[in-house]
């Protein structure tokens, strides 16, 4: 049987890393300055991530699809260094794929392949790959590990809630584990700026991605991230807050939208937040 996937010209790639948010089964990261192919198993071979590349460095190929083999998959990952073995067992391990994850390290044992601690990677000021799309959750970080600026939070004596790295929607996995059988607040950009108690309200024990309905592009990605949400993730609930001006109400339309398409009647809240901060509606849709 024959498939679609994508290929990557390592030579022609630049490492700007604009592909990456356009892969939404996150199957594509930035490592060692190039795009790369995390794991077939999640390509859809659609090539959302091709219009995307300044340099013409992807490609959809069509290829006789093998049955699935992480041993022969190992086998590609390891020469390409530690950092994308890690990637790869971190991708298995987001997306729940145990089974192939205890192949992957099983490998690695009997290969006597060593990760040993982990090198803080050089960059030069030349590279464009970008540290801030790297996906972090903080769920298990424990509280007296803040640092300084955090535990000393004055405001209400109330620390941070947020328990993920990256919160914009253009950025985000929606397979990412911290959104799996979760509860989620899409939030407008502006909303916790406007109200000083965001993160007790709306925050706390939730998964957060924000975006503007008025000034993001390519809102039609959004609407497909937060259908992936709610079909294949499996969120519990979204929490759509909005401030009271009229371009908010894009992000109520996108999520409705992501509910119909995953057909899947998930619980949506919307609340809506005054310009001096203050809830002023609050319901189910």
């Amino acid at each position: 049987m024959k498939r679609k996937i994508i290929q990557i010209d390592e030579e022609k790639c630049n490492g700007c890393g604009i592909c990456i948010p356009n892969c939404h089964e996150g199957a594509m990261q930035l490592i060692d300055g190039k795009a790369r192919l995390i794991s077939d198993l999640f390509c859809d071979g659609l090539g959302a991530c091709i219009g995307h590349c300044p340099e013409g460095a992807i490609e959809i190929i069509e290829r006789e699809a093998e049955p699935y083999d992480e041993r022969k998959v190992m086998e590609i990952m390891v020469p390409k260094g530690r950092n994308t073995i890690l990637a790869h067992l971190e991708h298995l391990r987001d997306h729940n794929e145990t089974e192939f994850l205890q192949q992957a390290i099983d490998y690695l044992k009997e290969n006597n392949i060593m990760m040993g601690p982990e090198k803080k990677e050089q960059h030069s000021p030349g590279e464009c790959g970008c540290p801030g799309s790297m996906a972090r959750d903080f769920r298990d970080e424990k509280p007296g590990n803040e640092t300084p600026a955090i535990a000393a939070v004055e405001t209400q004596g109330a620390g941070s809630e947020l328990r993920q790295w990256p919160v914009q929607l253009h950025l985000l996995n929606p397979q990412a584990g911290y959104f799996k059988n979760a509860d989620v607040v899409l939030a407008a950009d502006c909303a916790a700026f406007a109200m000083g108690n965001f993160h007790a309200r709306f925050l706390k024990g939730k998964s957060l991605a924000i975006a503007c309905p008025k000034l993001d592009s390519n809102k039609e990605s959004y609407i497909q991230k937060l259908s992936s949400m709610i079909a294949d993730t499996k969120i519990n609930s979204l929490t759509v807050v909005m401030m009271e001006v009229p371009c908010c109400g894009g992000l109520l339309h996108m999520a409705q939208t992501a509910r119909t398409n995953a057909c899947r009647n998930i619980p949506i809240k919307q609340a809506i937040v005054s310009l001096q901060g203050e809830v002023i509606e609050e319901e189910w849709v």
